[in-house]
């Protein structure tokens, strides 16, 4: 333990004695071994110089090395006021300085925790069992899509999923109203999901696939034989140059890279790139399928035949990323609707011929769509999904014509549509009212019955052949048709479709192998080992065939003269002889 050390002269030091109390400082906590005992109180205030040596606990930050021992040189002043605390002034290298250290090492192990922490978080994301997980999750969420009908009343969901008869035993329509389950693909359960798994596949490509690229970009040469020997696959090639091994290697698409004795080679590495751009791809399906669930408009409607309406009034949003765009106030008239069928009378094909109008009344598009032919304008595709039959226009005994709304019926079973109508013959007001019945399947032919529901005849529209039931003469002079569209728009479509096509195309190159070749000059041998991370089986032929093709070094004849001189020689000075 050192002790303050004050120099003064002897005429003082009685008065000095007399005038030290107690320093009123708490221990400094890098100060061990050691105190300062007093501080000389004098009202005028004096300042001295001092050396105090003193064993300091000082812990290192990591790379850095303190020694056990600090020595300072500084001032004490005593202040006039017995109350104020005194002021301690230390040069650079002294304890300030070293609490200084002490304060940056906490900052640093504050910021390092900081940092392990999203590390940990990462390592989470990017679990396999994790990301599995999720993607079951997704699977069966989308299984459940499927299941319930999508966009339905809420009362349907009460009917179909009730609670005193709950599926599963537990499953009713709180489940799917409370969930969101009626618009799966748009629901926050179902998003939440899918952005988890995009977090994971980035997590997974930032700590696992992007290191692996690193790594295989860089020149790493093996300057030891035996660490050659060590790699899946090792050979030995005798009297061989690695010069001509290098040349035989570049011609067989290999980037080779020499110093000195020791030789590195690879091909392939876009296999390495490969499953980052697999995620990616991933990553762009996922985000234009969330994109088409929350940005999109869809609407349905059936126009009769000569009708027409306006786009904006038919599609709604789906999502709240939904934004209507100009071709929102196009107007859409329904020229005409066909119908083609088999030779069995079947419908086998329906079609729609439309115009586009802009605000202006000017024709943009005209297009005739069918199944399988929407028509795309501005965003907006239009679909040909549906049919019905809308009217018939007869003749009443040469009157007319008129329109007969056609509605349609119930049928048991089957996927059949049969379509009917009703003309009175008799006084509208009589409570019983009669007349003849009207029945379509299709735009091809209607079946009409007289007043007592008796079969009466089968005319084709359009054939302009009377028939006459209970006195009243009809004429069928058209079956006006109702297309039935769908209008969507969808601004994920090719978000989703680069994404499929990038995931094809990494998919493919996933599987280039990755080769890695070493080669090390030794002696007038060349060893040579390598490795791949695809096609382990074939990989051996492969560099086999390679290896067949190096040229072997044949010592000249003169070198062989040479060579033969001095081993007689050398038996000759073994012998004694002088040579």
């Amino acid at each position: 333990m050192e002790t303050l050390k004050i120099s003064t002269t002897p005429s003082t030091m009685s008065h000095i004695q007399n005038q030290i109390h107690p320093l009123n400082l708490k221990p400094y906590p890098l100060i061990r071994n050691s105190r300062i005992l007093g501080v000389y109180n004098n009202k005028g205030g004096r300042t001295f110089s001092f050396t105090l040596t003193c064993k300091l606990k000082v812990k290192t930050v990591k790379g850095t090395k303190t020694n056990n021992e600090k020595s300072f040189s500084g001032q004490i002043t005593v202040p006039d006021s017995d109350s104020a605390p005194p002021i301690i002034e230390a040069e650079e290298g002294s304890i300030g300085n070293g609490e200084k250290k002490v304060e940056q090492k906490n900052s640093v192990s504050g910021s390092g925790l900081l940092k392990k922490l999203p590390r940990k978080f990462l390592g989470i994301l990017s679990n396999l069992p994790l990301a599995i997980a999720e993607m079951f999750a997704v699977a069966g969420l989308m299984a459940l899509g499927t299941f319930i009908d999508q966009g339905e009343a809420p009362d349907y969901y009460f009917q179909k999923f009730p609670d005193d008869h709950p599926s599963l035993g537990f499953f009713s329509w709180r489940w799917v109203l409370t969930l969101g389950f009626d618009h799966m693909f748009s629901s926050p359960v179902f998003l939440g999901t899918l952005t988890l798994l995009g977090a994971s596949l980035m997590a997974c490509t930032y700590t696992t696939q992007i290191p692996l690229v690193k790594v295989a970009r860089r020149w790493s040469f093996l300057n030891s034989a035996e660490t050659i020997r060590k790699q899946e696959y090792a050979d030995t090639l005798p009297r061989a140059s690695v010069k001509d091994l290098g040349v035989i290697l570049m011609g067989d698409g290999y980037e080779v890279f020499s110093k000195g004795p020791a030789l590195y080679a690879f091909k392939g590495l876009a296999g390495r790139f490969a499953p980052i751009g697999v995620h990616l791809s991933l990553l762009l399906v996922m985000s234009g399928g969330t994109l088409s669930a929350t940005g999109s408009f869809r609407g349905a409607v059936t126009v009769p035949q000569g009708l027409n309406f306006v786009a904006g009034d038919v599609l709604s949003p789906s999502g709240f990323l939904s934004t209507p765009s100009d071709a929102f106030s196009t107007e859409i008239h329904v020229n005409r609707f066909s119908m083609d069928y088999y030779d069995s009378g079947e419908v086998s094909q329906f079609h729609t011929d439309l115009s586009l109008y802009d605000l202006n009344g000017k024709e943009v598009m005209r297009k005739t769509i069918s199944v399988n032919d929407p028509l795309r304008y501005g965003g907006i595709t239009i679909y040909q999904t549906d049919w019905s039959i809308s009217a018939l226009q007869v003749l009443k005994d040469g009157k007319g014509p008129f329109n007969l709304a056609m509605a349609p019926l119930q049928m048991n079973g089957g996927d059949k549509k049969l379509f009917g109508t009703f003309l009175p013959v008799e006084d509208g007001d009589s409570p019983n009212v009669k007349g003849i019945s009207m029945l379509a399947r299709d735009l091809q032919s209607v079946i009409l019955y007289d007043k007592q529901g008796k079969f009466a005849g089968v005319r084709r529209p359009n054939s302009k052949l009377p028939i006459e039931i209970d006195g009243t003469k009809i004429v069928i002079v058209d079956a006006i048709g109702s297309s039935g569209l769908d209008l969507k728009t969808d601004p994920g479509v090719p978000v989703v479709y680069a994404g499929f096509g990038a995931l094809m195309l990494t998919t493919c190159i996933s599987y280039l192998s990755h080769t890695q070749l070493w080669a090390l000059q030794d002696g007038t041998s060349v060893v040579v080992g390598g490795k791949t991370n695809r096609a382990k089986g074939e990989f051996p032929d492969a560099i086999n065939r390679l290896l067949d093709q190096v040229p072997e070094l044949v010592e000249s004849s003169s070198s062989k003269e040479s060579d033969s001189l001095m081993a007689s020689k050398s038996e000759l000075e073994q012998t004694g002889l002088d040579v």
